[in-house]
């Protein structure tokens, strides 16, 4: 493996050197131990480096060229908040994933190397894909080596702004609860408090309280899968518009006022190196603010 895929996650080197090998095969291949990193067996999420010898089994690609629409590639060059000679921070729209998957054949990553052929882009951290705002990627493995490093030991002062529902009591309220993947009887993967997960902490900071809402910010100090999210409903106060966490009776309460996404946006990035980039909230839920008063 060469120094440009040193601390990629598993999963992620191989489906960018399997092109048109299903997501759930890829998976599939790992959770069997038919994927060996330096003769043993790694989960997907583990970390590469450089010089790593993997290890795949044959298999069937198809060979199909992901092209990713100019207005798309457009929008997203446009929404570039900050970037140097290592970084870009883009304010990412809700609806769009970071990357392929899951029937989507193209995400973020995939429309930013098509409008900029020949560079190098990595993701530093992902966002939900109903989860709009701050998303960074490395634009030189030095730098995707740094950045992670700073996450990993909580350097980035990540804020959301949500919107919660029900009235959350206490003006700021940490949540320090251990999480879990599972997936449900549809087969959604979903994050639950479990004593036996990975260690999170999330706080929230009351903005403004309503009838029936809470308006906050949260700060996350780790990165789990939909970490806000299932605090939040650990709390009993799920994110608006969540349908996987939330109550359907919220759910239908917000869109008649015209919610018609999750209320979750990352709206700044602080690095430690003194970088600050910012997402103002956008549009349709600033009006959704202005319509609860």
């Amino acid at each position: 493996m060469s120094d440009q895929d040193h601390g990629q996650r598993l999963d992620n080197f191989l489906r960018k050197k399997l092109k048109g090998v299903p997501k759930s095969l890829v998976y599939r291949l790992i959770r069997k131990g038919q994927v060996r990193v330096n003769g043993g067996r790694r989960k997907a999420d583990s970390r590469l480096a450089s010089g790593d010898l993997v290890r795949v089994p044959p298999v069937r690609t198809a060979s199909r060229e992901v092209s990713v629409p100019e207005a798309v590639q457009r929008q997203l060059e446009d929404r570039v908040v900050f970037q140097n000679d290592r970084l870009l921070i883009l304010d990412k729209p809700s609806g769009l994933a970071v990357h392929a998957g899951s029937g989507l054949s193209w995400g973020v990553i995939d429309a930013l190397r098509e409008s900029r052929r020949g560079e190098y882009l990595e993701l530093v951290h992902r966002l939900d894909r109903e989860t709009s705002g701050c998303l960074m990627l490395a634009r030189n493995v030095e730098a995707l080596r740094e950045a992670q490093g700073w996450l990993k030991q909580d350097q980035v002062i990540k804020r959301y702004l949500c919107l919660l529902e029900g009235r959350l009591g206490d003006e700021r309220t940490r949540v320090e609860q251990p999480l879990s993947r599972i997936r449900g009887p549809g087969g959604q993967s979903r994050s639950v408090v479990d004593p036996d997960g990975k260690y999170a902490l999330t706080q929230f900071k009351v903005l403004e309280r309503g009838k029936h809402h809470s308006f906050a910010e949260a700060r996350i100090h780790t990165g789990r899968t939909h970490q806000i999210r299932a605090h939040a409903a650990f709390l009993g106060h799920p994110v608006a518009g969540d349908d996987l966490y939330g109550s359907r009776s919220a759910s239908q309460a917000f869109k008649k006022i015209g919610l018609t996404r999750l209320f979750l946006h990352c709206t700044s990035l602080e690095l430690p190196d003194g970088t600050i980039a910012s997402a103002p909230l956008p549009g349709e839920l600033t009006r959704v603010l202005d319509r609860l008063g």
